[in-house]
């Protein structure tokens, strides 16, 4: 290399140094443009806009350029002619560069101006106690309440007379039928909602409409003592449609009519006078309940706790002696000669009760509950209630050897000096022996001298 080289490497130096000066500020107008037209419209990014500082090298900064150009500005890319170290830009490159450059900077217009950006605009919440209203009251309610303004034109015969949903007062009732008349934003929502109503739902509800006057006035004609048919309220409706809801019935108008007559409230009749007498109560009789109800004592709680308890001893000391009572009874009995009746010649034994004997005459007999339909030798009610025994209880039967033997043929147990006979099975009786059916206690003796006659007479039979 010659001395005057490094002379010659200076221009061209500054020279690519120029170019990327120009180059530089070049891309930097670009993205202030850039900024100034999409900055207003654009929601900023929160990023570092810095780059690592090294050295580039020529063709790097030519292509990290065009990459920030297409990745800042949204619109056409930029192209820019790639020029050699060393050669200067000519005047029509100057213009091209100049023409790109202004090119991508947007109109004034646009920039003062920018596109409107087009905003979700919320809809206006209903006041509270609007939907809080409609919450309560169903579309059904509306339509009943409307019906049964329209047939008796009565706020106070409608809260009497109409079912709702719910429990309205008269108050909120009347509040209703007017925020229906004048509140727009209510009547509208529930015609709504009563539009949307099934056509069965809306019949069942006009069919409920209460009677206006005119209706009534009309039923009260006839007359009570006549039984009308379905055919007369058919006729009425057909001459006069004009007075009756559309959804009456001569069924329903038959069921009102029989509600007037029972209330008489018929044009053919009146009200009955009270009777006079002993059973109604007058006005001094009452007066002087009520203060003996005022002078009453408080109630005592531990005295009557006490007294129950007492009670309760007394009463269980009371079944304890009835139930020991048949005993003491045989004892006595046979102690005093009682419970040897004078016995005819016909009296195999007898059952003996509190309030009637009943005498066995033939050799089996039958025990229960007599009726109209059927009739039995020993009516057990005769000495008591006797609800709990069957109608066919139990059979007494006398066999050939002299013994007695009782079969329960009823669905309770027979007890024998308190051994309990279950349905079905047989059980011997002696004398003395004690029956019990049901709560109801019987004493069975027997003829001993009779039946030690018959006893003989089975022995020679035997014999023979």
């Amino acid at each position: 290399m010659q001395a005057g080289d490094p002379v010659v490497g200076a221009p061209l130096a500054g020279a690519q140094s120029r170019s990327e000066d120009e180059e530089s500020m070049g891309v930097k107008d670009i993205k202030r443009t850039a900024s100034q037209a999409f900055g207003s419209g654009v929601p900023k990014r929160r990023s570092s806009s810095r780059s690592i500082k090294r050295k580039k090298f020529d063709d790097e900064l030519v292509e990290s350029s065009l990459v920030k150009s297409s990745s800042r500005v949204k619109g056409p890319p930029v192209i820019e002619t790639v020029r050699c170290s060393g050669s200067e830009p000519s005047s029509s490159e100057k213009k091209k560069v100049t023409k790109s450059g202004t090119s991508l900077t947007p109109p004034l217009n646009m920039v003062l101006n920018p596109a409107p950006i087009t905003k979700r605009v919320k809809k206006s919440k209903q006041p509270l106690h609007i939907t809080k209203d409609l919450g309560r009251w169903k579309p059904t309610d509306d339509l009943l309440l409307i019906n049964a303004v329209l047939q008796t034109t009565d706020l106070t015969s409608v809260h009497l007379g109409v079912k709702f949903s719910c429990r309205f007062t008269l108050r909120e009732i009347k509040e209703r039928w007017y925020a229906l008349l004048y509140d727009p934003v209510i009547s509208k929502l529930a015609w709504q909602a009563m539009r949307q109503l099934h056509p069965e739902a809306i019949a069942a509800i006009q069919s409920k409409a209460l009677f206006s006057q005119a209706e009534e006035t009309l039923l009260a004609k006839i007359g009570s003592t006549t039984q009308p048919k379905l055919e007369v309220f058919q006729e009425l409706l057909s001459k006069n449609p004009s007075v009756f809801h559309p959804s009456r019935t001569p069924k329903s108008l038959l069921v009102h009519w029989q509600l007037l007559k029972q209330y008489y409230l018929l044009d053919d009749q009146s009200v009955q006078p009270l009777p006079k007498g002993d059973q109604v109560l007058n006005f001094s009789d009452a007066e002087q309940m009520v203060d003996d109800a005022k002078l009453k004592e408080s109630r005592d709680e531990v005295l009557e706790h006490e007294l129950m308890i007492s009670d309760r001893h007394q009463k269980r000391e009371i079944r304890q002696l009835e139930q020991e009572l048949p005993r003491w009874q045989v004892l006595v009995d046979s102690i005093t000669g009682m419970n040897m009746p004078d016995f005819d010649n016909q009296t195999l034994a007898a059952l003996r009760g509190r309030m009637v004997r009943y005498l066995m005459r033939s050799r089996e007999i039958t025990l229960g509950r007599a009726t109209k339909d059927k009739q039995i030798d020993v009516d057990l009610s005769l000495e008591g209630p006797a609800w709990k025994i069957s109608r066919k209880q139990g059979i007494i039967k006398l066999k050939n050897n002299g013994d007695f033997f009782i079969a329960n043929e009823g669905r309770r147990p027979i007890y024998i000096d308190g051994r309990p006979v279950l349905s079905g099975n047989k059980w011997k009786l002696n004398n003395n022996s004690v029956v019990e059916i049901a709560g109801l206690r019987f004493v069975f003796l027997i003829n001993l001298e009779l039946i030690s006659l018959i006893k003989a007479e089975a022995a020679k039979m035997t014999q023979q």
